[in-house]
């Protein structure tokens, strides 16, 4: 956790950083699984929910982040299905409005939501508040439809300033203990700012620097997982 907050503090021209995560378009895979899955039994069903590094831009479908996970978790013998619901460039505006539309267009109920936005939000300078609002929005209605849920959280580029950046970053373990569910802190812990784990635009994991994220966050997800494994029998 230290040294990927270091390497993201060092992460240079953060305007620049914006601007390339914005122009990343509009290139998301659509809800949906990653692969089939085997085993005997239903699969859990992983919801990955998120912006660019959920749907895995500038990757092949097998190198991003949903098909690394849900390898990852099948090596640790979980049957398990993460489906991408990932859109690159979104924020957190852009995941509220369209939330209930990827819930409600699944043909399964999510045994676990992982919610990674916000990114693009402190990349674009948006206020805080906004984000705050749109967070605690999402979590609000993934708890109303009896939702598990993984929260993955996201630093603000230092450049932006203390007072946006403290702003930021306190609003991930701020929703995590007002809605009751587990919090992976940094998304890119261990990759951000390492030019070896990144895309030559600098933000944007390559292969390597995704297979860094899924072993970091992938006990989390097995354990979250756990936790919803009464209602995974049930339904």
């Amino acid at each position: 956790m230290v040294m990927g907050y270091a390497l993201f503090k060092k992460m240079l021209a953060p305007l620049v950083l914006g601007a390339a995560l914005m122009n990343a378009g509009p290139g998301a895979a659509a809800p949906g699984p990653a692969t089939p899955t085997t085993g005997k039994g239903q699969p859990r069903v992983v919801l990955a929910f998120g912006d660019s590094l959920t749907a895995g831009y500038g990757l092949p479908a097998t190198e991003g982040f949903t098909r690394q996970l849900e390898n990852a978790l099948k090596a640790q013998g979980l049957n398990v299905r993460v489906h991408n619901a990932g859109v690159s460039g979104d924020t957190s505006s852009g995941g509220r409005s369209r939330l209930g539309w990827v819930l409600s267009s699944l043909k399964e109920k999510p045994d676990l939501v992982i919610l990674e936005l916000g990114a693009n939000d402190a990349l674009r300078g948006v206020d805080p508040k906004v984000t705050r609002e749109n967070m605690d929005a999402m979590l609000t209605e993934l708890k109303k439809q009896d939702l598990n849920v993984l929260l993955a959280g996201m630093y603000a580029p230092r450049g932006l300033g203390a007072t946006y950046y403290k702003s930021f970053d306190s609003i991930y373990p701020d929703m995590a203990k007002k809605h009751a569910v587990p919090l992976y802190p940094f998304f890119l812990d261990g990759v951000a700012g390492d030019p070896k784990l990144n895309q030559r635009d600098g933000i944007h994991p390559n292969k390597d620097g995704v297979a860094q994220i899924v072993k970091r966050i992938a006990p989390h997800v097995a354990r979250a997982l756990q936790g919803a494994g009464s209602r995974a029998v049930a339904r």
